[in-house]
């Protein structure tokens, strides 16, 4: 059985949701101590624990520890099952977390699946539903997987309430991924968003947008979008589209947080990423290193930036399979990734 240890590197809950997922793909069962021993609040918190038995039932797996603040869990998988799954966090925990947990298992299944998740869809310190839309999914499709994601109401923090769907189909294998440089720059497109305001918030959010990219030289399109959903708030989101790549960037609203400071953390983090030599930006390398390590020959890519969190993740590959993945460069740095020589 693997063994893992939550507080190693990030030590926060993506070495649990990459273990559920790996254990699942292949077969290893595995027991891992310090969930997330580096949080405020460690050990498993709802959104966590939601991942563990989303993964939990679409293979049948036999789990022990896995309940609120458990700091110590162990997950025997079983064989995965296509279906139809429901599954609610009952709060605002990040839906699309609990999605990309099962996304590949799923992928590798007989035949097609149809999942809902009810939770929060745009809430701090995970991908929001439009970044898994436009930037992840897109990459997703490129390396092989087959689906399609639904926002069916939006739900923000503290609330959460909102609802996403999906449709995952059965594919056989992972291509890989050979990209160096993003390329010549075609067009950005920006969505600024909102929900139960009015609508001179989100339009504050474009023009501030606008503002600050016409600095850099860049004319952004930007469209704004009312959401549905049971709470309130923003989202101001940017997607570089270029010769070879993606780029996508956003920032979210919260109570008494200015429109133009929602326009200005998310201008001022794509004028970064436009700054940088990367192949797409720094969260999409986290979340690609691991079906990357799945594919059937090697891949290659520059990120703009080096994370802890890539460091994280590759360290729980590594555990689960004896592809070899290099990283040079240094933390917050730029870098290239290397992932699929054998040993």
């Amino acid at each position: 059985m693997i063994a893992l240890d939550g507080s190693s590197g990030e030590g926060g809950g993506q070495i649990l949701r990459s273990a559920l997922t790996l254990s699942i793909l292949t077969a290893q069962p595995f027991t891992i101590k310090n969930i997330r021993a580096n949080r405020r609040r460690p050990g498993l918190q709802p959104q966590h624990l939601k991942s563990v038995e989303a993964a939990g039932a679409i293979c049948r797996a036999r789990i022990s520890g896995h309940h609120l603040d458990s700091t110590q869990l162990t997950f025997e998988p079983g064989t995965v099952s296509a279906g139809e799954y429901r599954f609610d966090i009952g709060t605002a925990g990040a839906t699309t977390l609990v999605l990309q947990t099962i996304f590949l298992p799923l992928s590798f299944a007989a035949s097609s699946s149809r999942i809902t998740i009810t939770g929060g869809t745009h809430v701090p310190w995970s991908p929001c539903f439009d970044y898994l839309d436009l930037q992840w999914l897109p990459f997703m499709k490129r390396i092989g997987a087959d689906a399609e994601i639904h926002l069916i109401e939006a739900g923000f923090y503290p609330k959460g309430g909102g609802k996403i769907s999906a449709e995952i189909h059965p594919v056989k294998t992972i291509t890989p991924l050979h990209i160096l440089e993003r390329g010549d720059m075609k067009v950005i497109l920006g969505i600024s968003a909102y929900a139960n305001l009015q609508r001179q918030v989100a339009e504050r959010q474009m023009q501030q947008t606008e503002i600050l990219l016409k600095r850099e030289g860049i004319e952004p399109i930007i469209e704004i979008k009312e959401w549905p959903a049971h709470g309130i708030n923003t989202m101001m989101m940017l997607l570089g589209v270029f010769e070879h790549s993606l780029g996508c960037y956003f920032a979210l609203g919260a109570r008494g947080k200015p429109a133009e400071k929602v326009a200005t953390e998310a201008a001022d983090a794509f004028v970064g990423f436009m700054h940088r030599q990367g192949a797409f930006d720094e969260f999409l390398a986290d979340q690609l290193v691991l079906p990357l390590a799945l594919a059937d020959g090697p891949s290659v890519f520059k990120t703009p930036k080096i994370t802890q969190h890539l460091l994280t993740n590759i360290g729980v590959i590594r555990s689960f399979l004896d592809t070899q993945i290099a990283v040079e460069g240094n933390i917050g740095e730029e870098g290239m990734v290397w992932i699929g020589l054998r040993s």
